[in-house]
This record gives C-alpha cells, sequence and structure tokens, in this order.
C-alpha cells in the first residue's frame, strides 16, 4: 500500500484558460526528495466513497544537487465533468490533499553521452522539462550539451510554462525553445514560435541518430508519431524517451 503524505496548497495560479500551476508544502514536515520527471499520486474518493488517483508530473524547479525542495508544484488540468476537476477547483490555499511517490522513470541520465537532447512536449507534458532545468545548466555547462525543447499547444497562450522557457534561454545559450501553435498564426515579430504541430518542428531539427537522444511527453498520438519519425531518423529505440499523458475524469 502506498505510503500517503499531507500536501498544503500555498499558492496557485492559472497558466492557460484551463491550467491551473499549484504550489504545496508537505505538512508532515518532510521534503520530497525526488528525481526530475517524476511523478506524484493524488489520492482522494469519488462522492460515492470509492477510492481513486491521479497522476501528476512534478514541476518544482530547484537546484537538486543541494537536496530535496521546500515545495511540491504540480500543473493540472481541468477536464469538464471530472472528479479531479471538482477536487481541485474546490481547493483554497492552507487546504490539504492526500498524495504519494515520487514515481516515474522519465528522467535525464548522468551516464548520457549525447551531444543534444531533444525535448517534446504537449499540454501539461512539459511539466517534467521545467523540473529538469537545474540539471540542464549544470549539463549544459559541465560537458556542453545542446537541448532544444519544442513546446506544442493550439495558440500561444496555452503554451505553458513559456516565460520560463524563455529566461532560460537568454541566460544559457545552450538551451533553445520554439513553441509551436495550431491554430493561430504568430505574431510577425514572434523568434521563438512557428505555426503547426510539433512533428513539424522536431522534423525541421533533423534528429541524428548518433548524437541525440529525445524525451517525448503529453498527447499519446503526438508521442508515438514522434517515435516513429525519430526511429526513422536512426535515433536507438534507448535514445527515444517517453511518457503518454491520458486526461482521465
Amino acid at each position: 500500500m502506498a505510503h500517503l503524505f499531507p500536501l498544503r496548497l500555498v499558492s496557485s495560479r492559472m497558466l492557460a484558460a484551463s491550467v491551473r500551476h499549484l504550489v504545496f508544502a508537505r505538512d508532515d514536515g518532510e521534503p520530497l526528495d525526488f528525481i526530475p520527471g517524476q511523478f506524484i499520486q493524488v489520492h482522494f474518493n469519488y462522492p460515492d466513497g470509492t477510492a481513486t488517483k491521479r497522476s501528476y508530473s512534478l514541476a518544482t524547479m530547484h537546484d537538486h544537487a543541494l537536496g530535496a525542495g521546500d515545495t511540491v508544484e504540480i500543473a493540472v488540468s481541468y477536464v469538464p465533468g471530472g472528479a479531479a476537476t471538482a477536487l481541485f477547483t474546490a481547493l483554497d490555499e492552507g487546504q490539504q490533499i492526500q498524495a504519494s511517490g515520487p514515481y516515474g522513470r522519465f528522467c535525464l541520465n548522468a551516464s548520457d553521452s549525447n551531444r543534444r537532447y531533444l525535448l517534446v512536449g504537449t499540454g501539461t507534458g512539459v511539466t517534467p522539462y521545467r523540473a529538469m532545468l537545474p540539471q540542464l545548466a549544470q549539463m549544459i555547462e559541465k560537458r556542453g550539451v545542446e537541448v532544444v525543447l519544442v513546446l506544442g499547444a493550439r495558440m500561444a497562450a496555452e503554451l505553458l510554462y513559456a516565460e520560463d522557457f524563455r529566461a532560460f534561454a537568454a541566460s544559457h545559450p545552450g538551451f533553445h525553445f520554439i513553441g509551436c501553435v495550431s491554430r493561430e498564426m504568430p505574431a510577425a515579430d514572434s523568434t521563438d514560435l512557428r505555426p503547426g504541430y510539433v512533428q513539424e518542428a522536431l522534423a525541421a531539427l533533423v534528429p541524428d541518430g548518433a548524437h541525440d537522444i529525445a524525451y517525448l511527453c503529453g498527447n499519446p498520438n503526438m508521442v508515438d508519431a514522434c517515435y516513429e519519425a525519430l526511429k526513422g531518423a536512426g535515433l536507438p529505440i534507448p535514445h527515444i524517451r517517453r511518457e503518454k499523458y491520458v486526461s482521465s475524469k
């Protein structure tokens, strides 16, 4: 049985019309020691009392070389009629939820010797990459790795954490952010936005089977399409790391 711990909501903000960023503190006084890319599970009951749970990648961004951080941060997509949506919509600062974890292996590997990381995400599938930023900063500094993050959404306003990634790119020349919007044309003065889908931007980066490692996270159709394209480009299967996000009520 999973070990549950209490999380108290400290603050929150809307990232987009239907996505909320939540910052928690553990109410048992313990830190949450996790590896960027991992997720937690939130445990709650349906109205009939049946127990259920939902998984959320950790978006917490801090220097893990210093140990576990003080906050637990996630992004939650609101799904109409969803039980988890009802839980989080009603959650106010100071209130608690129950969680377990961390879980998962969608993480950077310290033994990697690649020249470039291709990080591809849609929707809240970008949250693991936000948590990875401090670790990526060390990789860029210590071994000169290049990192390209390709984030997809319908409109520019839905590119989650875009300002965090832009700020990181401005201070780390080895990091590049590309936002892909499928239902609007980017403004003429946009330097990091592209019309279309992440698959098209990924192809334009000319994936290199000898030197690239790719991470794919988000919509299952996107993950599958990019996986096949990367295999076709010659990337070994162990160098294509995947995590699919399926919205559940």
